[in-house]
């Protein structure tokens, strides 16, 4: 598992360079990249540079790439956590307590009451299942002040739907549901119809720990109107589950989700690059270290694929 930035040159030139010849030397392992992609405006100038060059690199040697935007990770420690002066520090602990939900030990559905000892393996093989689809997203609930969870209460039906109507409407935060956003019924399931109206999954990972967990009752993640119609919902959706408390909330729910929800970041990147590479911006730093022209267009060919083909899910 690498951990990198897309933004800046160090991150994301060395991580990709390492995954590569960590592909080489380890051509049947699990790769999973995890990207920290870069706010909208204001860190590198040549960030989205950067970003497409490294996805599109990464695109090819690793398995899955799960993504953490500094944007919603942002307004998760503002709205969520009611934090005044948002430091590096408090990002990184909304990621790593999104990662440990995901990282901790848990039992899957056919484990006989053994923990897994190649968790990153099963989540790559539950949810990166086509080398075109490797763009993962993480939500996770509930997220609240230390001070606050002595005070709350959960219940797991609460908690789970709330965070499939999340995974429908592509909301990034509870407070953020939006609850117009409805699956369509059987008889309204056109592709034309429909269009982007809801977060179409490819597949996702339901990760549930603390008091009751196996009391929870998940069936409302297997509607065959969640997926994409070539997967059915038995192999679409898998979940782990472990009664241990995790970092003090009585009951949580983490979803790790192949889907739509990374392209309107994806494509708002690849927009910009676009047009950066058309006046020729800075290309000639990149240039004299041996990139050139052909290789933006190549990773710019690329990305406009998987767009694509997440669009056509």
């Amino acid at each position: 598992m690498a951990m990198m930035s897309v933004a800046g040159g160090t991150g994301s030139g060395v991580g990709a360079y390492i995954t590569r010849y960590l592909r080489d030397v380890y051509p049947k392992s699990f790769i999973l990249n995890h990207l920290t992609w870069p706010y909208g405006t204001g860190e590198v100038i040549v960030q989205n540079y950067n970003s497409v060059l490294t996805l599109a690199h990464l695109y090819h040697h690793s398995d899955a790439i799960l993504v953490h935007e500094n944007d919603t990770v942002h307004r998760i420690c503002s709205q969520l956590l009611n934090i005044k002066h948002i430091s590096f520090t408090d990002v990184n602990r909304v990621i790593a307590h999104q990662l440990g939900s995901i990282l901790q030990p848990a039992l899957t559905t056919d484990s006989n009451g053994i923990y897994s000892r190649n968790p990153l393996g099963e989540l790559v093989g539950s949810l990166a299942c086509h080398p075109e689809y490797k763009l993962l997203s993480v939500s996770t609930i509930p997220q609240m002040p230390s001070s606050s969870i002595a005070y709350s209460t959960f219940s797991w039906p609460g908690l789970l739907k709330h965070l499939r109507q999340m995974l429908i409407s592509n909301s990034k935060m509870e407070e953020c549901i939006d609850w117009q956003v409805q699956l369509p019924s059987a008889s309204e399931r056109t592709r034309t119809l429909l269009g982007s109206s809801f977060n179409t999954s490819l597949a996702n990972l339901l990760i549930l720990r603390g008091k009751d967990v196996y009391s929870a009752e998940t069936g409302s993640f297997e509607d065959p109107a969640l997926y994409s119609s070539w997967l059915s919902p038995e192999e679409a959706f898998n979940v782990w589950k472990s009664p241990v408390i995790f970092n003090k909330y009585e009951k949580s729910a983490t979803l790790v989700s192949n889907s739509k929800a990374l392209l309107r970041p994806l494509d708002n990147m690849l927009g910009k690059a676009w047009n950066m590479f058309a006046s020729r911006a800075y290309i000639h730093q990149y240039v004299k270290f041996g990139i050139s022209e052909e290789d933006f267009l190549d990773s710019f060919t690329f990305l406009e694929q998987v767009i694509s083909s997440y669009n056509q899910l």
